[in-house]
């Protein structure tokens, strides 16, 4: 059985339609949330679980949203997670992209942290919330 060790959350906007921040280069990814993991107490098999939910609004072409988990703040450190959706010419309303991922046995420092970056394959592509991301670490 897993003991819970630490929980974090990042919540950048609670609400639908509560924020305005554009995507302005393609396929460069932009952070969205971050948390830290305090590892004290870590024994065996230690694991993270993280989720999150990033809504957008699109323009009007075929466009690719992608979102990262990596391990660390920078783009390029080790990814845990990354998924890309893609969208239709048609869709108008903000579209809500969830994810839940995992990292299985992490190297253990005393703090782990984790960052969410997403990124579009088109301009026009706006983040209007909610945006959270949040993460739980275990071991047994």
């Amino acid at each position: 059985m897993g003991t819970y060790l630490d929980a974090r959350t990042s919540q950048n906007a609670s609400l639908a339609n509560s924020i305005a921040i554009p995507i302005t280069a393609i396929n460069t990814p932009q952070l969205f949330g971050q948390i830290g993991l305090i590892t004290a107490g870590v024994t065996t098999n230690p694991r993270v679980l993280l989720k999150g939910t990033i809504s957008v609004t699109l323009p009007l072409s075929l466009v690719g949203i992608t979102v990262t988990i990596v391990r660390g703040t920078l783009p390029t450190d080790p990814k845990v997670y990354s998924a890309t959706s893609t969208f239709g010419l048609s869709i108008l309303a903000p579209q809500v992209i969830t994810f839940s991922a995992a990292d299985f046995l992490p190297a253990i420092t005393p703090q782990l942290t984790y960052t969410a970056f997403v990124s579009s394959s088109l301009l026009g592509t706006v983040r209007v919330g909610p945006e959270s991301f949040d993460g739980i670490l275990v071991s047994d």
